[in-house]
């Protein structure tokens, strides 16, 4: 079984507080919701992913007595009330299960949590003044800055939502996870353990992954050469199937709130250029980098990933689709064509014809799509 890396292994305190994550908080009249309202309408338009939770310390009323969604909800069942563009969730909540396992939950498909309320929580917050301008609490811990209300308070409210995103993304640890386990039928060896010019094939791709990322980690199953070293080797989870989809699932599973750069260890020419060229290519709201071949075809397999993007895999598996590259039809997923300097970094070798022209210093064969 794939242990799950804690929050404290994927960074030192890591933890809500280095998260997309901000408490809007004040006193009943405040305005807290119509400057909620403003920024998050800046906020979608930009294409970011925002989820709000919603104090209500009087009980939480979506549907009205005597509905069928009411009556089934009070009967024990979690009711999900769906239209063609919307879906509204009544669910029931375990015993014990507080704001910051909804975070967490919500944090899995958007960007930006916005908490409205919970003035009491370790969150940290800002704080609305109502008319009388009084600041905070001194019970209330964690504020950032206090907003007076003017109409100069959207504006500031945006502009501390930014330096938390941004801030978020700075903070997030990047691993690199080098996927292995193919047969070798057509190269008479598992293509981790072919050499390249002295080394190993695998030790080539290493060298041009491990130093742009904080962690370097095999994924697959199978022997390694001697060059590579002492290296975590998560073999895919039994219950996620096979390819490059099982290594990707059981990659997040283990360190579910890093970004991922993933490679295939055939690609004996990945260079530090293309890592940094790709990593350069992160924004908040991006939810993945994949880039593009000049024919225009997708290069899942050196390729980025970011948290969020492992629900949408999920949600694809369920459909059927076990490709990679499907991902990419979500609107949070950035494509750029790869420059014309960095293209022998995403050249891969399946047959010894390919692996000797590369030796000869030819080009070879680029990727036609995934190979697993």
């Amino acid at each position: 079984m794939i242990r799950l890396m804690t929050r404290k292994e994927q960074h030192p305190a890591h933890d809500l507080q280095h998260e997309p994550v901000l408490a809007v908080c004040g006193w009943s009249g405040a305005g807290k919701t119509t400057v909620l309202e403003a920024v998050i309408a800046k906020l979608a338009g930009r294409g970011l992913r925002v989820a709000v939770v919603k104090h209500d310390a009087h009980g939480v009323q979506v549907d009205r007595r005597g509905k069928d969604s009411d009556r089934l909800f009070r009967a024990g069942a979690s009711v999900h009330l769906r239209s063609p563009d919307e879906l509204v969730s009544r669910v029931r909540t375990a015993v014990g299960e507080g704001l910051e396992s909804a975070v967490w939950n919500l944090l899995r498909r958007h960007d930006l949590v916005l908490v409205e309320g919970h003035k009491g929580t370790p969150l940290p917050k800002v704080w609305c003044t109502d008319e009388s301008g009084a600041p905070p609490p001194p019970a209330v811990e964690s504020v950032l800055s206090v907003l007076a209300r003017d109409d100069r308070r959207p504006d500031l409210l945006g502009r501390i939502i930014d330096a938390r995103l941004d801030e978020a993304h700075r903070r997030r640890p990047v691993f690199g996870g080098l996927l292995i386990g193919g047969s070798g039928r057509r190269m008479g060896s598992p293509k981790q353990l072919l050499s390249f010019r002295g080394r190993s094939v695998l030790r080539r791709c290493l060298d041009g992954l491990g130093p742009a990322v904080d962690r370097a980690v095999i994924l697959g199953r199978g022997a390694l050469p001697e060059d590579v070293g002492p290296l975590p080797q998560l073999p895919d989870a039994p219950d996620c199937g096979d390819g490059p989809a099982a290594a990707f699932l059981t990659a997040f599973r283990w360190a579910p709130r890093c970004c991922w750069v993933l490679a295939a260890c055939d690609m004996p020419r990945l260079s530090r250029d293309a890592m940094d060229w790709l990593l350069a290519a992160r924004r908040p709201g991006r939810w993945a980098v994949v880039p593009r071949c000049d024919s225009g075809h997708l290069e899942p397999l050196l390729a980025l990933y970011e948290p969020p993007v492992a629900a949408l895999l999920a949600e694809q598996l369920r459909g059927g689709r076990r490709a990679l590259h499907h991902l990419a039809q979500h609107p949070t997923v950035h494509t750029p064509r790869i420059p014309d300097r960095l293209a022998s970094a995403w050249t891969n070798v399946n047959t010894p014809e390919q692996l000797a022209l590369l030796e000869a210093g030819e080009s070879g064969n680029g990727r036609q799509g995934e190979t697993a």
